[in-house]
């Protein structure tokens, strides 16, 4: 069934650039509609199989490949990858269904969809280090082409610049990866927890470094940001649900499995930095979106800040910590696809993003009410408000780091204040006040404009009130993983009694 999931979309991309120029790019949407819904169901059916109660990997394929690299295909899901996988396959489905109906050359844009799509599933559940990295390097070349060929005016720009620092991550990456099999004496590139933990402190330290510096442009943390904000203001709407939604969770995904699996003493002594460069970006990002005109360009600040919050809860390796890496990492999925989902339809209907321009859009009969109240209801879960998802992951992070780094995550408590202020500034700004005469009749919204808006939004509203519903696949894994990096309790010395003390 992993297989399944990495070849369609391999084989879809080949059936698209087959088919003839007369299918037109409305038929060809609905094609991948319906292409798209049987692989989400499909990753529902690995989700229906999966036994929630073992840590081990399951669904294990493992064939001989390149036996003289010691490189093999190999590939498992547990309970670190499986809600990722979900995750994929529902906003693939989505970014296909708000795609253009009219879209210029639409067989090249569903190729790279699909090509971008298998280089996901194939990094989420790949159990070698060189095919997780060939996987990685796969999604590269389809994301520069959807941002370079269907993006902004700026887009040759900004898919240059990320094609430049995402190559630069995938070096670090495959540094690493060659030098812990090798100074390890391992046979060959399979993942093994711990794999790392034979050789001595300092190269252990050396090599989590360089891996961490390439995860640190995927996800991405500051200092190593400035590609992201250019990549989600030029890229389109579809795009930008992915990117958010999606491919920057390889970057912590990578801190989880690789990081923490590979690495486990060495994480101990490099996650101090780690937990402050998180409380950096998430206090940056903050700032930074306050200071944005630009809609989406505040939603891709808001995005850098709410990324700094799993890194805060990996570093602080608890049980709660990492369980809540992994919630924030599905929350702010959603959350983040759901603004730029709304945001593109802004933007649509308006023919703009400016916040000093846009006005009183909640204007029930001429602006865009429906629209609004979704984004309102975004803008409060990624705030934290109780009852929706964003609370129920923000809260485990804070909760699972305080005891071990209070600091910074305080200083993380406080980005999610400010982030209700730029928000709320936003939503005053935008939606209320007296909407412009220039702008007339906005013209309405059609059902199937906002009908994955809505899915988003009840996903949010009904993981709020049940997290357990996907916390569930991940609890058992995380029990295999905690007692490694968790700092060592402290030894009870018995206390000498005297012999005048009464025996109890």
């Amino acid at each position: 069934m992993l297989s399944a999931l990495i070849f369609i979309p391999l084989l879809l991309a080949v059936a698209v650039g087959l088919v003839p120029e007369r299918v037109t790019a409305r038929g060809l949407r609905v094609a991948m509609l319906v292409a798209s819904s049987v692989l989400f169901a499909l990753a529902l059916a690995v989700a229906w199989q999966f036994d929630a109660a073992s840590g081990a990997m399951q669904l294990v394929e493992r064939r001989p490949w390149l036996e003289l690299l010691g490189v093999s295909y190999s590939l498992g899901v547990d309970g670190l990858s499986l809600p990722l996988l979900v995750l994929n396959g529902f906003l693939t489905l989505v970014a296909i269904g708000c795609t253009s109906p009219t879209l210029e050359r639409p067989r090249l844009y569903y190729c790279m969809l699909w090509l971008l799509n298998a280089g996901v599933v194939g990094a989420f559940v790949a159990q070698d280090l060189i095919l997780f990295f060939l996987f990685y390097e796969l999604e590269l070349i389809p994301l520069y082409f959807l941002i370079a060929i269907w993006g902004g005016a700026r887009r040759s720009y900004a898919a240059t610049k990320f094609l430049l620092y995402t190559a630069i991550s995938g070096v670090a990456i495959l540094s690493a990866f060659l030098g812990v099999v090798w100074l390890s004496g391992a046979p060959d590139f399979s993942y093994s927890v711990g794999l790392g933990s034979s050789l001595a402190i300092e190269p252990q330290i050396v090599l989590l470094a360089t891996l961490l510096f390439g995860l640190a442009i995927k996800i991405p943390i500051v200092p190593l940001h400035t590609w992201l904000p250019d990549a989600h203001v030029e890229a389109s709407t579809p795009v930008s649900v992915l990117l958010a939604g999606v491919l920057l969770k390889l970057g912590t995904y990578g801190l989880l499995r690789f990081g923490i699996g590979l690495f486990p003493e060495a994480w101990l002594e490099i996650a101090p930095v780690l937990a402050t460069l998180a409380a950096i970006s998430a206090l940056y990002g903050a700032f930074a979106a306050i200071a944005q005109q630009d809609m989406k360009k505040m939603v891709a600040y808001s995005s850098i800040a709410h990324m700094g919050y799993i890194l805060l809860a990996a570093a602080a390796g608890t049980e709660l910590g990492i369980l809540a890496a992994i919630a924030q990492m599905v929350a702010h999925g959603l959350i983040s696809a759901l603004l730029f989902l709304l945001v593109g339809i802004v933007a649509k209907k308006t023919g703009t993003r400016d916040l000093n321009v846009l006005r009183g859009l909640l204007n029930p009969q001429r602006g865009l009410p429906i629209v609004g109240s979704l984004i309102v209801l975004g803008v409060m879960a990624s705030s934290g408000l109780p009852g929706l998802m964003g609370f129920v992951a923000e809260f485990m992070v804070f909760r699972g780091s305080f005891s071990v780094y209070p600091l910074q995550t305080l200083a993380c408590i406080v980005g999610t204040g400010l982030t209700a202020v730029y928000f709320l500034l936003m939503i005053n700004r935008v939606f209320f006040g007296r909407l412009p005469d220039r702008f007339g009749n906005l013209p309405p919204v059609q059902w199937h404009e906002t009908i994955s808006s809505m899915a988003i939004a009840s996903l949010l509203v009904v993981y709020g009130l049940m997290p357990s519903l996907f916390l569930d696949w991940s609890q058992a894994q995380i029990s295999t993983l905690v007692p490694r990096v968790i700092a060592p309790q402290e030894v009870i010395v018995p206390v000498a009694i005297s012999p005048n003390q009464s025996d109890l």
